[in-house]
């Protein structure tokens, strides 16, 4: 077989399981992919070695017949996890030469169940970001281009590393996490599927911290199946996460029937947002048909608290974030400044924080200081965390009114050129996550799917949310989005 890159998780187990190819043949097939691929800067802390040994174990399981689904299929991890002996930087400056002495639980999971891991993917610096050109490792790039034009666009973010790999076949599949979009932008950035699952369903233990009220780790993958068998090896309860909950993890895979007859879809008025392009608008009611034809009832539903999202998450991330990011002091671990003679350990926090920090990280740690401050708790922070209380009753009330699923465009558009919106106010990136932010202070699980191409050929998502804890039957319905939207396009290869 040529090409084994190209494979999703559900082809190359089976080819796997037939003995049609080996997790070393597919390793490498991946490996030179990456090596093939380094315009793109998805891959930033290659492990070739760890790769190998990994798929030559993955192999000997196979053999002996002891070989959960994810055995022996090479992926790649985001640079957030931190992974025993390999670099975790969450792509800062301030994590310089940090190698962990621990693995993250939800990567410890994907090993014990046979994965193999390829290296760490770019990201955002510490997550905090829409279009991936904050990492210090410098912009991920888009596989994807605009029509004849030779522009780099963005694979979006925080978890622009992972779509970039999975959608230019460097890897079958990777992990995202998910604050505010940062799976499902991406995805419908790239025309992957991410879903972000509910809050509590997968352990944060060992992935470097942005907001700890709003993270969660998910797969990206290159369709539903794909993210149906890798989302189940990533999930469980975790002690080490008090936060972790305590129930049984379904086999998704096998909930995909691709029957949705009877289903309850809703379309909230309050998404329909002024100056939304003709495209995003068409291709949500496309999506809304597709859905009917597939045997669901489509229902209007009202989420009136949704227009005060947006603040209320750019005020509780950011409190969360520099309560979070006090830990890097240059006194433990990571990067600390050459300090002047007679400098304390004020001057050494200042210079360490100072040279560290990106100025997107700067900017987010003041915002969350200045709300956090005794004058402006009451003011921002409580009042932010009452309005997320009644976005999650709007949700609650939509669910307990009978409703299965919220249908919903991923991004407000289609993925804009790398330095576009360097001179823009920092608010219109921020816009990027529209759609997104009200799944996260909801906690409830949203995947991207794709679902078609703009005017330029570049793909456009669709978002389903769904119930708490009810990803397989989320998983089922963006499975029959999925099969009637036919998304069949690749990016061509230019790298």
């Amino acid at each position: 077989m040529s090409d084994l890159n190209k494979l999703g998780l559900a082809e190359a187990r089976d080819a796997l399981r037939k003995g049609e190819v080996t997790s070393v043949e597919l390793t490498e097939s991946c490996l030179k992919a990456i090596d093939d691929a380094d315009a793109l800067n998805a891959f930033v802390h290659k492990t070739p070695e760890i790769a190998l040994e990994r798929a030559k174990a993955a192999d000997e399981r196979i053999k002996g017949g002891d070989a959960p689904s994810m055995c022996g299929l090479p992926i790649g991890i985001k640079d957030l996890f931190c992974t025993k002996g390999v670099p975790s930087q969450a792509a800062s400056k301030i994590l310089e030469g940090f190698k962990p002495e621990y693995e993250s639980t939800v990567s410890q999971q994907l090993a014990d169940a046979g994965a193999v891991m390829l290296g760490k993917l770019n990201m955002d610096e510490f997550a905090m970001g829409s279009s991936n050109e904050t990492s210090v490792y410098g912009n991920a790039v888009s596989p994807w281009r605009r029509g004849n034009d030779d522009a780099q666009l963005t694979p979006g973010g925080s978890s622009g590393g992972s779509a970039s790999a999975v959608a230019a076949d460097l890897c079958l599949a990777a992990t995202g996490t998910d604050t505010g979009g940062s799976i499902r932008q991406p995805a419908a950035f790239t025309g992957i599927t991410g879903i972000k699952p509910t809050y509590g369903r997968c352990s944060r233990w060992g992935i470097v911290a942005f907001a700890s009220s709003l993270d969660q780790a998910g797969p990206m993958t290159k369709n539903v199946r794909d993210a149906a068998i890798m989302l189940e090896a990533m999930c469980g309860h975790d002690p080490k996460d008090s936060t972790s909950t305590e129930l049984a993890v379904p086999n998704f895979e096998a909930m995909l029937t691709g029957d949705i007859k009877g289903k309850k879809i809703g379309i909230p008025k309050e998404y329909r947002m002024d100056g939304m392009p003709a495209e995003i608008e068409k291709l949500w009611a496309d999506g809304a048909a597709m859905l009917k034809d597939a045997g669901a009832e489509i229902v209007d539903i009202s989420l009136p608290h949704t227009k005060y999202a947006l603040p209320a998450y750019y005020v509780i991330a950011p409190a969360e974030a520099s309560s979070n990011l006090a830990r890097y002091d240059g006194v433990r671990y990571g990067r600390r400044a050459q300090l002047a003679q007679g400098d304390g350990i004020t001057e050494m926090y200042e210079k360490t924080r100072a040279e560290g920090f990106g100025h997107e990280v700067q900017r987010r740690v003041m915002v969350g200081t200045y709300v956090l401050s005794a004058g402006f708790y009451d003011a921002y922070y409580n009042r932010a965390r009452r309005v997320r209380t009644l976005i999650k009753k709007d949700f609650e009330d939509v669910f307990a009114a009978g409703v299965d699923a919220i249908l919903t465009p991923a991004t407000p558009s289609a993925a804009f050129g790398l330095g576009e919106m360097t001179e823009a106010d920092p608010v219109q990136m921020y816009l990027n996550d529209v759609f997104t932010v009200t799944v996260n202070l909801a906690g409830l699980p949203g995947i991207s799917v794709p679902a078609g191409l703009d005017a330029q050929g570049l793909p456009l998502g669709l978002q389903l949310i769904g119930r708490p804890w009810d990803e397989g039957d989320l998983l089922n319905t963006a499975y029959a989005l999925e099969n009637a939207a036919g998304f069949v396009a690749k990016p061509g290869k230019w790298w």
